[in-house]
């Protein structure tokens, strides 16, 4: 049942329900327009004067006995207060309404109209038979036509074509509950949760009540920004303010508001409408900056609309034509997400003994993401300590996984430090890397640091080398160790012609990986880098803009960030001091070739004959060796027979013409 505003006067026996009384309320309205029209045809004098229930004509006002003793609004009362009625318009209404609950009415309607082809309500008919009339009843702007309340249908003369009610009016009036039709698949209820919020998040939450119940004196309600990076959280709160006021919550994404101008419109008051008579809040969630196409329709949208809206965006957004009040939607820190867990796991928490820190130090998740992976490993029900940790650790890796999704490759690790073949320092450095990334919070949160600022405390790599020698396997062998996502971005599709682009681009994609501190590796930087750090002119300046905004968000990016480059020379030391790690990858000499040949097939694979020390005089890189060992696997494999030296030599031969290298004798005679 759709509740009402006070002071409405249905007066009904206690001994029945709302919903009888509305429909025998409804139907001595519809009974009294009846009698209206039987004294047309009758040939009555017209009502000007007449009240709107007929009291100076001798028509019965509908009424109930005396034993009546609860006083409660009807359908019919609530929309003519919520949408200012006048009588005249709310007898227009029922006729239209009685047409498609009473037969009768389609004979009545031809007869007082004289014409039995009109066997339908018209607003001449309105006009000579219903009491106190006006003209414009009618007109686009007045209720009736303003909220959508009837159409108008096809006829020579606006006075004589048909007149029919909208059928979720029609449905409200007869007391059921239907949400129109027409805003499905745009605009979808959502149910109201009445759990409790996070002290972070019940301060907005009491911010929002406190505005929209002090109304007075405003036209509407002031609509609600709510800026910040975790979608989630800004709907629990909108669901927790609806949830204390005691209205409903709807939801739509801001790229579905329609283009044309015309259908923003209609599609306005066909929600304004709706609010009203659910007595509904409306969400609109922005996914793109205020500069893209659906921020600008969001903007003309939500500037027409009365009714309580709250919209959800990264950045706050310019309102000219209404009052707007922007709410920042804050992340936990480390002992907020602690508590959240603690809340959210129950029992199991206690089988987490100390292990909770980590996890809530290296996932970023809000309220939302915190429930929904405690409820994950919570079902798993165990009691073993570490299972219960790597279930929750795979639970938040989960949740924080869909939001890089179309902005970068997720990598499967494969490789371990098996795999990896450097010079010792390279190697130590690599592990001091995942030292940093495995102890940060410890150091930044336990230990104070992060106290003395957010400027450094990201964990950033630079790895230089020339193709193939190792800089994504090291990165997988990283994400393999922490036990963490490891996304490649391609810089060359992130950078763009357009100043500013570029940094929304990158801004996109920390704010998506900061859920999950996954690690980050932006492959082949030389697209930016090969810009140059030297300004020569207005577009080289800009470039090193965007250079500088990418170590900026390295610099306090939760998680690790590798950047790749075989052009480390064209940085200039101010943007190298601020990486934490450059590790170089060289190119691998005779030795750690022939290292590399003897762990590059797998155990399975069988071998017969390769003599490591000739393979290692092919002066080629570990990407190529790679390539050599599979192509010459796959001919093997066609022959079947071991992999042996002259498979080899066969993949040899078509990868030195792939790198348009000639594959010289003084090479190939060591293979005789």
């Amino acid at each position: 049942m759709d509740d009402a505003p006070a002071g409405l006067t249905m007066i009904i026996d206690a001994s029945i329900d709302w919903q009888q009384a509305n429909q025998r309320y409804l139907a001595e309205s519809l009974s009294r327009v009846r009698q209206l029209l039987k004294r047309r045809i009758a040939g009555a004098e017209s009502y000007q004067e007449a009240s709107p229930l007929g009291r100076e004509n001798g028509i019965e006002e509908p009424r109930f006995d005396e034993t009546s003793i609860i006083s409660v609004p009807s359908s019919l009362e609530t929309i003519i207060h919520s949408f200012g009625l006048t009588t005249f318009e709310t007898d227009i209404l029922l006729l239209c309404a009685g047409f498609e609950l009473d037969f009768s009415f389609g004979e009545l309607c031809s007869q007082a109209q004289g014409d039995v082809g009109r066997p339908y309500p018209t607003f001449s008919l309105a006009l000579a038979a219903l009491p106190n009339p006006h003209w414009t009843a009618i007109v686009s702007g007045a209720p009736l036509r303003r909220w959508r309340m009837l159409e108008v249908g096809p006829g020579s003369a606006l006075s004589t074509s048909p007149l029919r009610i909208d059928e979720r009016i029609l449905h409200y009036l007869a007391g059921v509950s239907c949400p129109d039709g027409r805003l499905r698949g745009l605009i979808e209820p959502l149910a109201i949760k009445h759990e409790g919020l996070p002290e972070y998040l019940r301060g907005i939450a009491l911010r929002i009540q406190e505005l929209w119940s002090r109304k007075e004196g405003l036209d509407r309600w002031p609509l609600i920004q709510l800026c910040g990076r975790d979608d989630a959280d800004k709907l629990d709160i909108a669901q927790s303010t609806c949830s204390a006021l005691g209205v409903g919550l709807c939801s739509m994404e801001a790229h579905d508001i329609p283009d044309q101008p015309q259908e923003r419109e209609a599609l306005a008051s066909l929600w304004e409408r709706e609010a009203i008579l659910s007595s509904s809040a409306l969400f609109i969630d922005l996914e793109d900056g205020d500069a893209s196409q659906s921020g600008r329709n969001l903007i003309s949208f939500s500037e027409a609309l009365g009714g309580m809206v709250i919209i959800a965006s990264r950045e706050p957004i310019c309102f000219r034509r209404r009052l707007s009040v922007r709410l920042d939607v804050p992340e936990p820190d480390a002992r907020e997400r602690e508590d959240i867990w603690r809340s959210s796991l129950g029992a199991c928490f206690q089988v987490l003994d100390g292990d909770l820190e980590e996890v809530a130090s290296q996932f970023g998740l809000g309220l939302h993401g915190i429930r929904s992976a405690s409820f994950d490993a919570r079902i798993q029900r165990s009691k073993d300590p570490q299972d219960m940790r790597r279930r929750l650790w795979e639970a938040c890796r989960s949740q924080a996984r869909p939001r890089m999704e179309g902005l970068a490759q997720l990598i499967e690790p494969t490789a371990t430090w098996d795999d990896l073949v450097l010079p010792i320092p390279q190697l130590q450095l690599l592990r001091e890397i995942a030292i940093h990334a495995r102890r940060r919070a410890k150091v930044y949160d336990s230990w104070g640091f992060k106290g003395k600022g957010l400027t450094g405390l990201g964990i950033s790599a630079l790895f230089t080398g020339s193709s193939g020698t190792g800089k994504t396997m090291a990165a997988e062998v990283l994400a393999n160790e922490l036990n963490l996502d490891l996304f490649r971005v391609d810089l060359s599709r992130v950078v763009s012609k357009y100043i500013g682009e570029t940094e929304k681009n990158l801004g996109k994609i920390f704010d998506a990986a900061e859920g999950g501190g996954a690690i980050l590796l932006f492959d082949e930087a030389d697209s930016l880098f090969g810009k140059r750090s030297e300004v020569r002119d207005s577009h080289d300046r800009y470039a090193n803009v965007e250079i500088s905004y990418l170590l900026q968000r390295m610099e306090v990016y939760r998680g690790l960030a590798i950047l790749t480059t075989n052009m480390k020379n064209s940085l200039d030391f101010a943007f190298l001091r601020r990486i934490r790690f450059i590790v170089q990858f060289p190119f691998p000499d005779a030795n750690h070739r022939a290292e590399i040949w003897r762990r590059i097939f797998p155990l399975q694979t069988p071998t017969e004959g390769l003599d490591v020390a000739k393979l290692s005089r092919l002066d080629v890189s570990g990407g190529s060796i790679r390539n050599i060992a599979l192509y010459g696997t796959f001919l093997a494999a066609d022959e079947g027979r071991p992999v042996g030296m002259k498979h080899l030599v066969r993949a040899a031969r078509v990868e030195y013409a792939k790198m348009e290298r000639p594959l010289n004798e003084s090479e190939m005679r060591w293979w005789s």
